[in-house]
Order: structure tokens, then sequence, then C-alpha cells
């Protein structure tokens, strides 16, 4: 594997402390706060070291910013152990107080009534540009201040379907569409843990987003009025999944309203519908902000 992939598995690999709790390493992806990202995969992780089963869903709420100079702590508590469901509450926890909560449940797979909307017709991943590439078609409109942060590579390949200068940022259809998958093949002794892909494709089900409620107004992370933050994240695997091999993430927004706006999100791999996402994110303007 990769360094980048090498990163990541680290990274969604906890350390035992005691019976269900877990600690996991932070690191500095995308600025001054945690990655939401990263304490959805650590999460998913902590809970599925207590089960024997696949993830199924995952229901979270972020309550605080994350700090990226210290570690995270993870609660997990047993809720139930049934013959079909388990159910798991986890809690992340910063200097002495819960940041992130959890609900997480598990199934194994069954046969039973199959059905899928239709996938959504988009150029093969091998015809796009990766993102890194189209970064540094970039860099003459990147500020002095961002440009080391803005160019950091990511843990995961991204290859966009829809590309837009974030620094000429006009009014788009509240849609959005991106392939993804690790760098590299998982190494042998990990490419069969069913929970560290699930965690990797949590992890990377945070990127770009919430950003989707953006577009129709013009704006995204970078414009300067704007205060954004994830609030809650869910996601629903449907059937098996596999992070190292290519993913396409098609995203759309609802409505934004109340200084938040809600996005879904929907995962294909090789033809199947293998995941589900819905996010409500902050979207508050400064300048307009309350006191």
């Amino acid at each position: 594997m990769n360094d980048l992939t090498k990163e990541l598995v680290e990274l969604l690999t906890l350390e035992k402390l005691e019976e269900h709790i877990f600690r996991g390493q932070s690191r500095n992806l995308v600025g001054k706060r945690v990655f939401g990202g990263q304490v959805l995969g650590q999460a998913l992780r902590a809970a599925s070291y207590t089960a024997d089963r696949p993830v199924n869903s995952l229901h979270a709420y972020f309550l605080y910013g994350g700090d990226i100079n210290a570690p995270i702590i993870y609660e997990v508590e047993k809720l139930r152990d049934g013959k079909s469901f388990l159910s798991r509450q986890v809690k992340a926890i910063q200097h002495g107080r819960t940041i992130f909560t959890a609900m997480v449940s598990f199934a194994n797979n069954e046969d039973g009534l199959d059905y899928q909307i239709a996938e959504p017709e988009y150029p093969e991943p091998e015809s796009l540009k990766a993102e890194q590439e189209l970064k540094e078609n970039l860099v003459s409109f990147i500020p002095e201040n961002i440009r080391t942060a803005f160019m950091r590579p990511r843990q995961v390949e991204i290859r966009p379907v829809n590309i837009s200068n974030p620094f000429q940022a006009q009014p788009e259809a509240p849609s959005y569409a991106h392939y993804l998958r690790t760098h590299d093949k998982l190494s042998p002794e990990l490419e069969n843990d069913v929970s560290l892909h699930q965690a990797i494709v949590a992890f990377y089900s945070d990127y770009t987003l919430m950003m989707t409620a953006l577009r129709p107004h013009g704006m995204n992370y970078l414009s300067p009025s704007l205060q954004c933050a994830s609030i809650d994240h869910a996601i629903y695997f449907h059937k098996p999944v596999r992070a190292d091999d290519w993913m396409l993430y098609d995203m759309d927004a609802t409505v934004t309203a109340n200084s938040r706006g809600l996005n879904h999100g929907r995962m294909w791999q090789n033809g199947q519908l293998v995941c589900s996402t819905v996010q409500e994110g902050l979207m508050r303007l400064r300048e307009i902000e309350t006191q």
C-alpha cells in the first residue's frame, strides 16, 4: 500500500484501552478542526470491534468541533444483541466532553426482495482527471495563505464528474458527483476486513456532501462570509462494498432554509446501489449572524 493508504488504514485502526473503550488518533486533514469523516469512520470502527456482523446503518450527530492535536476516546455501549440486529451507541470524547455521538446498527446479509433505482449515466472514472491534477491547474487562483493546505493530497483518490473553479464560484444546480477509492489496494491481510472497508466508506462519505446545498447560492467552503459545519450524518449500507474499488458518489440537495441545507448521496459500485447518505449542514452567513 502507498503512504496515503497506509495513513488512512492507521487512522481507522483504533487502540483498545478497556472493554468497549478505544482510542483513535487525530490528523489535520481539512483545517483547524477534526474532519467529520475521520470521526465517522473511527466511530464505526469502534462499534464494529464489539460486533460479529457488518454495519447496516449509522446515525450520528456532530456536537463540537474536534481538536486535531489530541486523540479521541470512543466509548461503545451495547444496547441490544438480537438474532437479526445488533445495536450500539458510540460516544466520541475529547478533553472530557462528548464531541460526537452515533447509533450504529448491525445485520447479516440475507436474501430477500431486491430493487434499486437506475444508476445515473456518467463518464467512466478512467476518462476523468484526478482531483489532484485539477488542483494543479488552479495554482494561479489559490491565495498564498491557503496554498499548502489546498494542495495537500487527500487520503483517497477522487475523480470529479462536475468540474468547477472553487475560487470563481457561480450559481449551479444543487447536484454533484465524483468517483472515489483508496489510492492503492488494501494489503492481503486487510482486503477481507469488512469493517475496515465500511469505515473507509464512512470516512469519504463526508467529502463534499454538505457543499451540494451551497451550489445554487454560488458559494462553497472557501466563501469568506460563510460559517459551515456538519450537523448530523446518516449512512445506510445496502450491499457489500469495497473501498479500494471505484465507487460513484452521486449527491443532490433538496432544500436550504434556516441557515441549514439538506443533502442526499447515493454510492454505486459495479452497477449496484451499495450505500445511501443523508446530511444536514449549517450554512450561516456571518454578516447576518445573530448574537
